[in-house]
């Protein structure tokens, strides 16, 4: 499979975009109305990819949780939506890999759990981005990662076959993904992989260093 890679579906944050800086200050802004310390460098790294209920838990720690979690996530969405793009900055590597997919018209799209009105908020300040042939989000279905039907769904809409595309993502719950879909899973090596994190023993065909790497994995004739 991994040498016949026709199309491929990434991950947003942690994959394509650097997005702790601003999900960060939004926790943080959070966490300060609770009188709790901001987050360490080490829970940013370990939880931006689980987005709000991840770094709020880090960041409560040993403190009880509100019981209203809807209500903590509202007010965390609420904060990163006022400056969603202040620090937010595509991975070194990333835009020369969506140039190379397009110059060989391999079709590529993005298939991630951020609720699709933040990311309609975001992907317009990167034009690289904007050039998917689909953007899939965890609202857009009933079902979300690592349930397989996003996946899927997003390989109907480049009209591609799953079994052909590979699926990049930076944490296990997308190599759990990808594999149920039938799809190669590929871990994106630069993202938000956490110091008890054991990529080697996720369900992936490889781990990538550097997004570059990807190309040889793909289908010259695709």
């Amino acid at each position: 499979m991994a040498n016949h890679l026709h199309a491929v579906l990434f991950d947003l944050d942690g994959t394509l975009l650097d997005t702790a800086p601003d999900m960060a200050k939004a926790a943080n802004r959070v966490l300060a109305d609770y009188n709790l310390p901001p987050l360490t460098a080490a829970h940013i790294q370990a939880n931006t990819s689980y987005g709000a209920k991840g770094l709020l838990t880090a960041g409560f720690g040993t403190h009880p949780l509100p019981s209203d979690m809807t209500m903590l996530r509202q007010r965390f969405l609420d904060y990163y939506e006022q400056n969603i793009c202040e620090h937010t900055a595509l991975y070194p590597g990333i835009a020369a890999l969506l140039d190379h997919l397009d110059a060989t018209q391999i079709p590529w799209g993005i298939m991630t759990n951020k609720p699709g009105f933040l990311t309609d908020m975001l992907l317009p300040y990167f034009p690289h981005l904007m050039r998917a042939h689909a953007i899939v989000c965890g609202d857009t279905l009933p079902l979300a990662k690592p349930h397989p039907e996003p996946l899927w769904y997003s390989c109907e809409c480049m009209g591609v076959n799953a079994a052909q595309c590979a699926y990049i993502g930076d944490i296990e719950k997308d190599m759990i993904a990808a594999s149920a879909a039938n799809m190669a899973g590929y871990v994106a090596g630069w993202g938000y992989i956490g110091e008890a994190d054991r990529p080697d023993k996720w369900d992936a065909h490889g781990i990538l260093r550097h997004p570059s790497e990807l190309i040889r994995h793909l289908s010259p004739s695709a």
